[in-house]
């Protein structure tokens, strides 16, 4: 028997979806291991081993595709732990990070401050060179000045240089240059090229973003020999993807190279896993939440595609490879509740992880979390959480609520878990109505694909506050990334920068380019063996009126591109800038800025099996009865609980009710209903049906 593996490494925990020949998923749960994350990866490995009563090496050599979504990168940024990194830069553009784009970049926020930079001052060198934005050469490269720099460097052990020349999009020659010399001199240490990493305009976001590829690229470099070295060892032949922040995969050696592209890799397989479980019932439209142990993700599809931004910030620095708009925040399981000063309570964005963990864990956590909170109002059960595994602690829990909540607040323990849950709930809708109401879409008229160890207790009064019309929560929805990484396509995206007004702009050029991109498009998914028929291209341009500074990106038909016919992409750029902004000026002269280029590799995905319809009764999965606060009422009442790994297709549940299962537990309010679909998902909608709509 052959295997398929998804793997998402969180902040709390490491999700597992390991899928057979025939489709059977199993899931499974280790914990995160910060110090070295593949160490609770191998620990996953070997209890899906033992389980199956088979040594470790015969069980990996087993599994034919690992597709693996890391936040090794985005630890790194968030905690400040990355590499030692320099940068290389134009003479006079030495304090470029600093000065960022020159705007207030928090329009209402008097106290904002920007992050420091990845790379202090005294690693920040510059080269005497200039190029123009025609790209001619203007000063020619002074090769002692990257000597110099190099050597510089090297006395303060860089393990990273990141080298960022202006204008370099319009020619890489010095950058290129200046590269090979670096290489020469400090050959052991990572190299990221603006020019390679990101070729176009906008001086300061293309620096920022190499920068960071610089900074986590040693990490994921050695993460990821690590990761292949054991795998060697224990003889695993298969192929290992990693998941990219643009919501497709690609190799490891492309991962190293261009490790900035990881930096959203886990949260990325999201939007991927919502489309696979919203398609049953029709729609190509969904809002998807994941909310785990640490964090809460949510992201907005429409037409069966995730929105792309390539002006993405992670703690604050400027990310502007395209990646899946993905809003995050600190809200999950082990999110700390506080009192601030002015009296008010607060739920995060403090985490408390997988070490120690929410006070009820027994492990040395001290401080209240929403798990606490959960475990209060009856959601969780003791006795089984993660199927058992572990036990929770009541008295442990009412104890860090009573401390640090309760008594601040002169509250009973139960009314302040009530006041955590709601806090908690309400970070999570104002997270959803930032992808949704601030891009111009109704959040009630998209259904909820709900994910994440904690999501689905939370997702029906974050629902109902939205308006939404109905939450699908997929059987595997505790590892859902884990899941949605193992039906994503090999992707990667190419930029050219032409700053042009339409009415200027020279056809030769603007083929060349697309030619350019889709030669190397097909050179690098051909180099990952992915045969020509399975190749996919689509381009697509950033347009805006001429004298803007932001512009939108719109598809281009291949059509428009042989013909040179942008009157179609013109209108559809009108169309879009009016939803985003709510205005347009039709006939209003446009620019073009870039050209885009979205290179897909069709994989072989796997097959879900469809099960047989059951009748609606579910008292065969009915476990018994537990006081469960309800939000409707504002009180506790007896509910009934039911096991959720025993519920299948046809069988409905009322609430108000429990649905558990090893590695989640839905919570179903008075005023919702839930039957079971095709693929096993728990579908909730209102009682009222007037309220699906």
């Amino acid at each position: 028997m052959t295997f398929r593996l998804g793997i998402d490494v969180g902040g709390t925990f490491t999700d597992f979806l390991l899928l057979d020949g025939d489709g059977t998923a199993a899931l499974y749960k280790t914990s995160t291991t910060p110090e070295d994350p593949a160490t609770g990866l191998m620990n996953g490995l070997v209890e899906m081993a033992a389980e199956r009563n088979v040594v470790l090496a015969d069980f990996v050599r087993a599994i034919d595709v690992i597709v693996h979504g890391t936040t090794v990168a985005t630890n790194a940024v968030l905690t400040g732990s990355g590499a030692a990194t320099a940068l290389l830069t134009t003479e006079g553009f030495r304090d470029a990070l600093e000065m960022r784009r020159g705007i207030r970049e928090a329009q209402y926020d008097n106290h904002y401050t920007a992050p420091p930079p990845l790379v202090p001052r005294h690693r920040r060198l510059t080269a005497r060179e200039r190029i123009d934005y025609c790209g001619t050469a203007r000063t020619a490269l002074r090769t002692e000045d990257v000597l110099g720099a190099a050597a510089r460097f090297r006395e303060a052990g860089v393990e990273a240089v990141a080298v960022s020349f202006m204008h370099a999009y319009a020619n890489p020659a010095h950058e290129a240059e200046a590269a090979q010399l670096l290489r020469r001199e400090l050959p052991d240490v990572y190299l990221a090229v603006s020019s390679e990493v990101l070729p176009q305009i906008r001086f300061y976001d293309r620096t920022s973003t190499t920068v960071l590829n610089a900074y986590v690229g040693p990490l994921i470099q050695r993460y990821l020999e690590s990761l292949t070295g054991r795998l060697d060892k224990l003889g695993f032949r298969g192929v290992l993807l990693i998941m990219q922040s643009n919501g497709g995969v690609t190799s490891p050696e492309v991962a190293t190279r261009l490790a900035a592209s990881t930096l959203l890799s886990g949260p990325a397989a999201g939007p991927v896993a919502g489309l696979m479980f919203v398609e049953p019932h029709g729609s190509s439209d969904c809002i998807t939440i994941d909310m785990g142990g640490t964090s809460f993700d949510t992201a907005l599809i429409v037409d069966r595609a995730p929105r792309m931004v390539t002006d993405g910030r992670i703690k604050g620095h400027l990310l502007a490879l395209p990646s899946l708009d993905i809003h995050t925040i600190g809200a999950g399981g082990g999110s700390i509740g506080w009192v601030d000063a002015g009296g008010f309570l607060r739920m995060g964005p403090q985490s408390a992880g997988a070490v120690p963990g929410p006070a009820c864990y027994g492990r040395g956590g001290e401080r209240p979390t929403s798990t606490d909170a959960d475990l209060i109002l009856g959601y969780l059960a003791p006795d089984y959480f993660l199927g058992g595994k572990l036990r929770l602690d009541p008295d442990q829990a009412k104890t860090a609520i009573e401390r640090y909540v309760a008594q601040p607040l002169g509250l009973s323990v139960e009314e302040a878990a009530v006041g955590m849950f709601t806090v908690l709930n309400n970070n999570m809708v104002n997270g959803i109505r930032e992808i949704s109401v601030q891009r111009g879409y109704d959040p009630r008229e998209f259904p909820l694909v709900v994910a994440g160890g904690a999501g689905p207790i939370h997702s029906a009064v974050i629902a109902s506050e939205l308006g939404s019309p109905a939450l699908i929560i997929p059987r595997a929805s505790s590892v859902f990334c884990a899941a949605g990484m193992l039906f994503s396509d090999i992707k990667h995206d190419f930029v050219r920068a032409y700053p042009t007004t339409l009415a200027t702009l020279d056809a030769h050029r603007f083929w060349a380019l697309c030619g350019q991109m889709r030669g190397e498009a097909c050179a690098t998914l051909s180099a990952e063996a992915v045969a020509p028929e399975r190749q996919r291209l689509a381009f697509s341009v950033d347009l805006r009126s001429q004298g803007q500074f932001h512009e939108v990106n719109v598809p281009l038909a291949e059509a428009e591109i042989e013909t040179l016919d942008l009157e179609a992409a013109a209108a559809r750029f009108h169309a879009e800038h009016d939803r985003l902004y709510g205005y347009s000026v039709p006939g209003a002269p446009l620019e073009l800025v870039a050209v885009r280029l979205a290179a897909v590799g069709i994989t072989n995905k796997p097959r879900l099996p469809s099960l047989q319809r059951r009748p609606p009764n579910s008292d065969h999965a009915a476990r018994g009865r537990r006081p469960v606060y309800l939000p409707g009422t504002q009180r506790f009442e007896e509910v009934p609980v039911y096991d959720g790994d025993r519920l299948s297709f046809g069988n409905r549940v009322s609430g108000p009710a429990i649905i558990e299962q090893v590695t989640t537990t839905v919570f179903v309010p008075k005023e919702y209903e839930v039957e079971c679909d095709v693929l096993g998902s728990f579908v909730m909608v209102p009682k009222d049906p007037a309220a699906r709509c």
